[in-house]
């Protein structure tokens, strides 16, 4: 006997957003891979360029990891895009610094990016974009601005 599948009383806004999301994701890697980097390359560059900021804010802000984080600054050294120095306001810490040369990349990456944001978003009908753009700002700054602590995939639970 086959069992019948619940019936769905709201629009799966899980998928709407997951599936957008991952499309978005891999035209932004793809477009930034044209230049030679990744969307947390990117991300480093732009906020190092900011303001002095450390490896660990950094990861903060890009929400990666620590190992994430010093695989993406290496490749960045290694580039001869940024580099590791001591803070000015802080003998302990070491910041980002973002070389002449990176500061030309992030400005192109920040065109692509803008670009590809721009596609996205130009798809869209005018009134219709003002209006999802507006509420999905809503939901990141309410409903949807803190994750649940502890509230891992079921994949990683299963380990």
């Amino acid at each position: 006997m086959t069992a019948m599948a619940p019936a769905r009383t709201e629009t799966d806004l899980s998928f709407l957003l997951d599936h957008t999301s991952h499309v978005l994701r891999t035209r932004m890697a793809a477009a930034l891979a044209e230049i030679g980097l990744t969307s947390r390359m990117h991300c480093v560059l732009v906020h190092a360029l900011e303001e002095e900021r450390t490896q660990i804010q950094l990861a903060e802000l890009g929400d990666m990891d620590k190992t994430t984080m010093v695989v993406t600054v290496d490749a960045l050294e290694k580039a001869g895009y940024a580099e590791r120095r001591p803070s000015s306001t802080d003998r302990r810490a070491r910041i980002i610094a973002v070389t002449a040369e990176g500061a030309e990349v992030a400005r192109r990456s920040q065109e692509i990016v803008d670009g590809v944001h721009r596609a996205a978003l130009g798809s869209i009908p005018d009134e219709e974009r003002d209006v999802l753009v507006r509420a999905l700002n809503r939901l990141a700054a309410g409903h949807l601005a803190t994750p649940v602590e502890g509230g891992r995939r079921a994949r990683e639970r299963a380990r």
